[in-house]
């Protein structure tokens, strides 16, 4: 349960803008996973990870071969890597221990659960900008907890659901239970506003249970009874959570108009690099070279992850992303919880749920390293011998 509770520490403190907070994490990160090499004597060997290891080469390679435009950037962002291809590998050795496994799962449901709860508080109640009600994020937007951004608590919140989702499938005797719990969980992304979040979220409520139907783990009556317990469920918690916030944002006539100039952006930086990219780290360096148009305000993120790995690390960089996202499609549809993973990618194509906040990467990696290990193909290399 170390991993579990590093993870949640991260989550807990994203929040904090000094740098202690995400050093302290990357330095717990680290650590295990040494302790780990240590005891067992052993790496676990995985094509994923030979993928993440090629990512931190690469930023390497940009860094030194002065391919990036800011080389203290993306040794930055090397080392963010480096956290991710760490907290990977012990996902992937927490999914064959199937028991330690399932409370680590147990744990990040119930964290969730509690996280949604306190975050719909957070939102209604705590002035903007303020964390827990005590401390000040230097933001001036509503809080989810300890989520500045409801983009990122929706990506969060798109990872834990179906965990809950699976437990309603199939734990009849606390069926009712976990589809309160979903439900719980779905509503606070209502209440936050994110239009993606809300509608992955309700994708998932709908194609999780048709999936386990379609993959023999359900009868039909029970798929629909999961689905009426959620659906109701939600009505009743989104009318309390208040649906005018997300109704508000539907109704937004070219919503996306920002992000689609971004994009175009982002698709020109590639157009002029498309082998060295930039540098990993620099997008908000390079982007007002590309910007379309200028309001005065600081573009941070590209607001499409996949856009922004491609314009900061080149073609090859991206191509590494889709072949780690790809190893994990199988296992997830086995599992049907790593579903949520799928999803939390799916929005990276309009928000920045991996960039900005290294800690929710990191847990985002994390999963991917548990859903990766689940029933895939890995070889072990024995450290003690020669």
């Amino acid at each position: 349960m170390l991993l579990a509770a590093i993870l949640f520490l991260g989550i807990l403190t994203l929040w904090v803008p000094a740098r202690w907070a995400l050093t302290t994490f990357q330095l717990a990160i680290f650590a295990s996973a040494a302790v780990h090499i240590v005891r067992s004597k052993r790496i676990a060997l995985h094509p994923t990870m030979v993928l993440l290891g090629a990512a931190v080469v690469w930023g390497l390679i940009q860094a030194f071969a002065g391919w990036s435009v800011d080389r203290l950037k993306t040794l930055n962002e090397v080392l963010n890597w480096t956290t991710y291809l760490a907290v990977f590998s012990l996902g992937l050795e927490l999914a064959r221990a199937r028991q330690r496994r399932e409370r680590f799962l147990s744990a990040l449901l119930w964290f969730g659960t509690a996280l949604a709860a306190v975050s719909m508080l957070t939102v209604f109640s705590s002035p903007e900008g303020v964390v827990f009600w005590l401390f000040h994020a230097g933001s001036d937007r509503r809080t989810l907890g300890p989520f500045v951004y409801y983009n990122q608590y929706a990506a969060f919140i798109e990872a834990v659901l179906p965990l809950a989702l699976v437990r309603a499938i199939l734990d009849q005797r606390r069926r009712m239970l976990y589809s309160v719990i979903g439900a719980l969980l779905l509503a606070s992304v209502v209440a936050g506003g994110s239009r993606a979040g809300t509608i992955l979220c309700l994708v998932e409520v709908v194609v999780i249970p048709m999936i386990a139907l379609g993959q023999g783990l359900i009868s039909r009556r029970a798929a629909g009874r999961v689905l009426l317990a959620s659906v109701s469920t939600l009505v009743v918690l989104g009318a309390v959570a208040g649906w005018d916030v997300i109704w508000k944002r539907l109704q937004e006539p070219n919503a996306y108009a920002l992000r689609k100039d971004l994009l175009l952006s982002s698709l020109e930086m590639v157009r002029n690099r498309p082998l060295t990219g930039w540098g990993l780290g620099t997008w908000p360096e390079v982007y007002p070279g590309f910007a379309r148009f200028d309001d005065g305000l600081f573009a941070n993120q590209a607001h499409n992850d996949w856009a922004q790995w491609a314009a900061e690390g080149g073609i090859p960089f991206l191509l590494l992303m889709m072949g780690a996202v790809a190893g994990a499609v199988r296992p997830a549809f086995r599992s049907l919880w790593g579903l949520g993973l799928l999803a939390v990618f799916v929005h990276c194509l309009v928000d920045y749920p991996m960039q900005q906040r290294p800690a929710l990467a990191a847990f985002f990696f994390a999963l991917l390293g548990i859903v990766t290990g689940s029933g895939a193909p890995s070889l072990d290399r024995d450290l003690s011998r020669p």
